[in-house]
């Protein structure tokens, strides 16, 4: 969003597992998140949500596919010590994919916990971590009935990230970064 928010650039969105509903969240939250892009494009797969390592052939497919994108200048994925199966694998085959690209992975506050120690923190103002937290909640409507997913959660990870760094305004986001390649 912010990347977005500075300069002019061209997203591409890619979810794996997808039903109607969700697709629709995704395109909604595409349409909050990416608002100032200069090009925006969402793939969506229909991958079946909890099996990616039993599709693990049919998503490697996928990611060949996406070596058509031409020399990203940076790849948001999962953490990779995430506990969703399905983000751990999302995660392999993004290295596997792309391996000499600025690779970012993010953290997903969840029940089975595993927020780790990142070593990227990116400095957000008080109003876009509240915009954030807004857009998410109003973006995935489907993931209101899990008692983690409210604006605390989010706003309390992006403090705690900020007192790690020392974020001026007091948050910020955090990603690991396992190669850089500047």
């Amino acid at each position: 969003m912010r990347l977005a928010d500075e300069r002019p650039i061209a997203v591409t969105w890619v979810i794996l597992s997808s039903t109607s509903a969700r697709a629709a969240e995704t395109r909604r939250s595409a349409g909050l998140f990416l608002r100032r892009a200069r090009a925006r494009h969402v793939q969506l797969e229909a991958f079946r949500d909890g099996f990616l390592p039993a599709q693990w052939k049919e998503v490697k497919e996928c990611f060949e596919g996406l070596k058509r994108l031409r020399r990203p200048d940076v790849i948001f994925t999962h953490e990779r010590d995430d506990r969703h199966q399905d983000h751990r694998v999302v995660c392999e085959l993004t290295w596997n994919t792309f391996r000499d690209h600025l690779i970012l992975e993010y953290e997903i506050p969840k029940y089975d916990g595993g927020i780790g120690q990142p070593n990227l923190y990116v400095p957000v103002t008080t109003a876009v971590a509240e915009r954030k937290s807004q857009y998410l909640l109003s973006a995935y409507r489907s993931q209101a009935t899990n008692s983690w997913f409210t604006p605390e959660t989010f706003r309390g990870l992006m403090r705690l990230r900020g007192i790690e760094s020392n974020a001026e305004q007091g948050y910020a986001e955090a990603f690991h970064s396992r190669k850089a390649l500047i």
